[in-house]
């Protein structure tokens, strides 16, 4: 992002990223506490205003991985309880949408995640950055945050040999124990800020809607 300082605490309307992120998650009735996993050395979250649902620790690793399962052992939460991971990146996310997700997964066996169809053509490109083949996008889908699953199960799935530097995403470690997450389509709104212009389409998405 280049912006010097972490990027879940840049402005978006009036409100960091984080705040954002997790204002959504403490206004579903269903969720019990949000908890803001930070780095040892980051002292800004528990500075910021949340809603008393929030609770900040500092105990975030050296991958998402590594955070989440540190975020679990700092849960009060029994091994049924379903969890639900999001990324603060994502502050478009909606209400609408995390109710939606706890009301398709609740009864799951699995648990699964917030994605969206590829709507995109998909080209697979070779090392010197020309088109190796044009790969179908029938099937495939992005996926995004909150994934949503039990304890348990995901301590099981991210304390497997090497998971905690190889999963990109909890869904992959779940994937790993030979379940198969189900995907429930998301809105493509809730984008992951990473970039500049992510930023500005974030601002103009949230315009948007208070324009409503």
């Amino acid at each position: 992002m280049g912006a010097g300082l972490p990027k879940q605490y840049l402005d978006l309307a009036g409100r960091s990223l984080l705040e954002r992120a997790a204002a959504v998650l403490a206004a579903v009735e269903r969720i019990a506490q949000v908890l803001v996993v930070t780095a040892p050395d980051d002292e800004r979250a528990e500075q910021l205003p949340f809603d008393r649902k929030v609770r900040c620790v500092a105990r975030g690793g050296a991958t998402r991985a590594a955070t989440v399962r540190a975020g679990l052992d700092a849960l009060q939460a029994n091994d049924d309880d379903w969890v639900l991971v999001h990324d603060a990146a994502r502050a478009c996310l909606t209400r609408e949408e995390v109710d939606h997700l706890i009301d398709v997964l609740r009864d799951d066996p699995v648990g699964g995640l917030l994605a969206m169809p590829v709507a995109d053509t998909l080209k697979l490109g070779d090392d010197a950055g020309r088109i190796e083949h044009t790969v179908p996008r029938e099937r495939m889908w992005r996926a995004a945050t909150p994934q949503m699953f039990r304890v348990g199960l995901l301590r099981t799935a991210l304390d497997a040999p090497g998971m905690l530097a190889r999963a990109t995403d909890e869904a992959s470690a779940i994937e790993a124990l030979g379940h198969a997450p189900r995907l429930v389509e998301g809105r493509v709104s809730n984008i992951k800020i990473t970039t500049p212009d992510d930023l500005v389409l974030a601002r103009a998405i949230l315009a948007g809607r208070a324009e409503q």
